[in-house]
């Protein structure tokens, strides 16, 4: 017998999954202030492997446009260095041989609703996936008519399923409200 309890659980679990995947992806883009989740991404070469850059280093925000990494090995500063080159951050480093700073430029008008578009893509992005979602269970739905469950049945956990997408998508865009507010907030 088709269980529609746990097909509808498995689609919110999904649709969480997106959501939170998008909050994510927002948390890594730069907003005018220092944020340590914008070296996340970053991985440095420790005796033979790579790890992520908080590894090997203390990583703070000493003010909204400073991040302070300071490598727990001395050794580790011109890897580090060269790891933030060649990311894809564009922040130059400034070392003094004890503490590596990255000082976050204020961005212009022009850049921040480039940001703010980035920021749209990935939540149409996310949009996407629990429309996805919502779809295959529709789908898995309506092959359990075959299997044995009512019509009627199938019709409310067609409309509890799109309650659950028209929640996540409300969410998907407060989530894209909150920031583009924080992008475009000088």
């Amino acid at each position: 017998m088709f269980d529609v309890k746990q097909c509808l659980q498995d689609c919110e679990e999904k649709m969480e999954m997106a959501a939170m995947y998008l909050e994510d992806e927002l948390s890594h883009i730069r907003a005018g202030k220092a944020n340590i989740h914008l070296v996340d991404g970053i991985r440095v070469n420790s005796y033979g492997s790579m790890v992520p850059l908080n590894n090997v280093s203390a990583i703070t925000t000493p003010d909204a446009r400073t991040i302070a990494i300071k490598p727990w090995d001395k050794s580790m500063f011109r890897i580090i260095e060269k790891a933030i080159m060649d990311s894809d951050i564009g922040i130059t480093p400034e070392s003094n041989g004890e503490i590596i700073r990255l000082a976050i430029p204020a961005l212009t008008e022009e850049r921040r609703r480039q940001i703010s578009k980035q920021c749209g893509k990935s939540g149409e992005q996310a949009k996407i996936s629990v429309r996805n979602v919502r779809r295959d269970g529709i789908d898995k739905l309506k092959k359990a008519i075959k299997d044995g469950l009512s019509e009627d049945n199938e019709k409310d956990a067609e409309a509890e399923l799109q309650k659950l997408h028209d929640k996540f998508v409300k969410r998907i865009d407060e989530i894209l409200a909150k920031k583009d507010k924080e992008i475009m907030t000088v």
